[in-house]
C-alpha cells in the first residue's frame, strides 16, 4: 500500500516567528526551549527538535471538517523549520518509537476506523488504508493526544 505523509506548511505559522514573548502569549502561544531528545516534536520537519532549539507551542486545528471529529489541540513547530517534510511510504521519526494513534477517516470527515499502535505502524496504515472507506489517516501521539501528522494514499 503506497501512502504519503507531509509536514505542515510553514507559512501557516511564519506571522508569529520572531514575535516577542508577550505578543506570543497575547495570541495564546508559548515560546519553549528543546531540553531532551525526543521530546519536542516539530509538525513541520516531523523531526524532534535538538536540545536548545526554539519551538512554538500553540493549538493547531488539524482536522477542520464539519463534523463532530472536528479537533485543534497543542503542536509544536521549530521557529526556524525549513522545508516542511515530504515523504512517499516511508514513516518520519515523529512516527517511530513511540505508541501512535491512527485515525482513518471517510472523503466527508466522518471517523470510520482507529487503533493504537506501538510499533509497527506501517502496519496500521496498510490494515486501514485496505478498507476502501478511509480516504485519509489523521496519526496521533497516544499518550498526549497532540496531532503527528496527516497521512494519505500514494
Amino acid at each position: 500500500m503506497s501512502y504519503r505523509i507531509q509536514g505542515l506548511d510553514a507559512q501557516l505559522f511564519r506571522h508569529l516567528f520572531g514575535q516577542s514573548d508577550a505578543a506570543l502569549a497575547a495570541q495564546g502561544v508559548v515560546r519553549v526551549r528543546a531540553d531532551a531528545k525526543p521530546g519536542f516534536p516539530c509538525r513541520i520537519t516531523l523531526e524532534d527538535a535538538e536540545p536548545g532549539e526554539t519551538l512554538l507551542l500553540l493549538n493547531h486545528t488539524d482536522h477542520a471538517v464539519a463534523t463532530p471529529y472536528r479537533n485543534s489541540y497543542a503542536i509544536y513547530v521549530r521557529e526556524n523549520p525549513g522545508d516542511a517534510a515530504a515523504l512517499a511510504d516511508s514513516l518520519p521519526p515523529v512516527l517511530q518509537g513511540r505508541p501512535i494513534a491512527l485515525r482513518g477517516y471517510d472523503s466527508a470527515g466522518m471517523l470510520r476506523g482507529a487503533m493504537l499502535k506501538i510499533g509497527d505502524v506501517e502496519a496500521g496504515i496498510e490494515e486501514l488504508f485496505a478498507r476502501s472507506e478511509i480516504a485519509y489517516i489523521h496519526a496521533h501521539n497516544a499518550a498526549y493526544g497532540c496531532f503527528a501528522a496527516r497521512i494519505e494514499r500514494g
